[in-house]
């Protein structure tokens, strides 16, 4: 099926993947002693953490069908590992750590004190262990997707300071990464982020917490250099929190990256379909009746999308040439083609959507005096666009098996 389609239109390439396209689109983380004074100096020394940033917190509530999310700036696939050098032959090596008589008397209050804290966390950490808010609802998780990092404290931080910490450790870490807390007031879980203040959750704290590292997006999948960031970053809050961070083994990770990597690149297709002026340009304004009138709303990125009921995107109206759609100028705006576009990973029922589509750009090339057109600019007829809503149909089939339905809310996260 694929070959049909090429040989409607020249294969384009999106982040490294060659998708079949019918639009000429612009390149869319010790030592105890027995001294009684170690956990009193532990007590005194540790100070709660301050809040420096307003946030506000999202209750976890049922996932909606899906959101959409506006295209990222793509780059190469699979970004390079850092590497490290082989140690030098022969060279000496360093003890582990130094023996209880070694350490400063404060260096010792203070592993005191982390190793009680640590110890409290698991204590705590089995005690709630069969409670159901221990877990948050797998729609925010998946481990198909998501590598998740798991901290335990025995002390509930604000959500301030805990972003603050995580905005810091994990700044080179380029893929999406979320946070989770469970909410010690409350018991739900609440999507940790900076944004607005609510007063009421701020005042909120958090013991438990889950942090997912998204393992693969349209860049390409995460690299072992990017995972090795993110566990020390999590570590060292832990760390700093005299928390107890469980990070699951690196290499199973990077092996279900690079598979998941690769099943994406065979289902990311984006297909268009050109109406192009057979005379006259197309005039702005008549274009957005035209798009307004099928139910088309202009977005914040140039185009006019339709949208389901829930408000996810089926497919875009963009201007083949270089203006986008602006409010301000699209009453003196012309052009000489537009392209329709459906992201097919990113929209649940593609062939059905697909079908919308075709009859909306037959509807505008009535209407506008136009052609729909391939490539080539030659007529496409019923004939050539039936190969392609076979291969639209098989790709979402695909993603199905796979457990990630194309337009569910996994999709719309793999396709950013």
């Amino acid at each position: 099926m694929a070959d049909a389609v090429a040989g409607l239109a020249p294969f384009v390439a999106t982040d490294g993947r060659i998708e079949p396209h019918l639009g000429a689109l612009d390149p869319l983380p010790g030592v105890l002693t027995d001294a009684p004074e170690a956990a009193a100096a532990s007590a005194d020394s540790h100070a709660a953490a301050s809040i420096e940033a307003p946030v506000a917190v999202t209750p976890v509530t049922p996932a909606p069908a899906s959101v959409e999310v506006p295209p990222a700036t793509v780059a190469e696939r699979a970004p390079a590992s850092i590497p490290v050098p082989p140690a030098a032959p022969n060279s000496p090596v360093a003890p582990l750590a130094p023996s209880a008589a070694e350490l400063p008397r404060e260096s010792l209050r203070e592993t005191a004190a982390r190793e009680s804290a640590r110890e409290a966390a698991r204590e705590g950490s089995r005690e709630g262990a069969t409670a159901p808010r221990d877990t948050p609802p797998p729609v925010l998780f998946s481990p198909l997707i998501d590598y998740v990092a798991l901290i335990e404290a025995a002390d509930p931080s604000p959500a301030a300071p805990l972003l603050r910490m995580a905005r810091e450790a994990l700044a080179r870490v380029r893929k999406p990464i979320r946070w989770l807390g469970c909410n010690e007031q409350t018991g739900e879980w609440d999507i940790l982020r900076h944004s607005s203040p609510d007063e009421t959750r701020e005042r909120a704290g958090y013991r438990r917490l889950h942090i997912g590292l998204q393992l693969v997006d349209r860049r390409g999948p995460v690299s072992d250099a990017e995972l090795a960031i993110f566990q020390r970053a999590i570590q060292d809050i832990a760390d700093e929190l005299l928390a107890v961070a469980e990070l699951p083994p690196a290499q199973p990770a990077l092996t279900t990256a690079a598979g998941l990597d690769a099943f994406c690149a065979d289902v990311d297709i984006q297909v268009g379909l050109n109406v192009v002026s057979q005379g006259a340009p197309f005039a702005g304004s008549k274009l957005r009746a035209l798009a307004e009138a099928a139910g088309m709303a202009l977005d914040g990125a140039g185009r006019f999308v339709r949208r389901d009921d829930d408000g996810n995107a089926l497919f875009s109206l963009s201007n083949q040439e270089a203006s986008p759609f602006v409010v301000d100028s699209i009453k003196t705006l012309s052009t000489h083609g537009v392209t329709f576009l459906l992201d097919v990973p990113r929209v649940a029922n593609g062939d059905r959507v697909f079908a919308q589509m075709v009859e909306q750009a037959r509807r505008f090339a009535a209407t506008l005096h136009g052609a729909l057109v391939d490539d080539n600019r030659r007529p496409l007829a019923d004939g050539a666009l039936e190969p392609i809503r076979r291969t639209i149909a098989q790709s979402q089939a695909a993603m199905s098996a796979r457990g990630i339905p194309a337009g569910s809310p996994l999709a719309q996260r793999l396709f950013a």
